[in-house]
């Protein structure tokens, strides 16, 4: 008793946290989606309340008419933009991805037998 201090034991007997469960692929693009449409609805919402300057705030950005779509209903985003984000991102994004690192282990398997061919 007299090497450990009471509060020493107090430490030792809680037990360790948990760690939090990770999301999977698919819950992290739901959850994504989820919060990603309510930050729009408040941003919508904010923007046709009182508090709001529109004038200023129309005065400084690009494209106005856009900005005053998106209050009133319309998407954040554009056709266009959304097939950029796909091609970008998308399954073919993926699938040239793959290519990308097959040559790079090929190139890989090539060094390493040139490598012991040589020794």
């Amino acid at each position: 008793n007299w090497c450990f201090p009471p509060g020493r034991r107090l430490q030792s007997s809680k037990p360790s946290p948990t760690p939090p469960r990770l999301l999977t692929e698919e819950e992290y693009r739901l959850q994504g989606e989820l919060e990603t449409h309510k930050a729009l609805a408040e941003l919508r919402s904010f923007c046709q309340s009182p508090e709001f300057s529109a004038w200023s705030t129309v005065s400084r950005i690009q494209s106005p008419k856009r900005f005053a779509d998106f209050v009133g209903g319309a998407s954040h985003v554009t056709p266009s933009e959304v097939s950029v984000h796909e091609r970008e991102f998308g399954l073919e994004s993926l699938f040239i991805d793959e290519e990308l690192f097959e040559e790079d282990d090929d190139d890989e398997e090539e060094e390493e037998e040139e490598g012991s061919a040589s020794d």
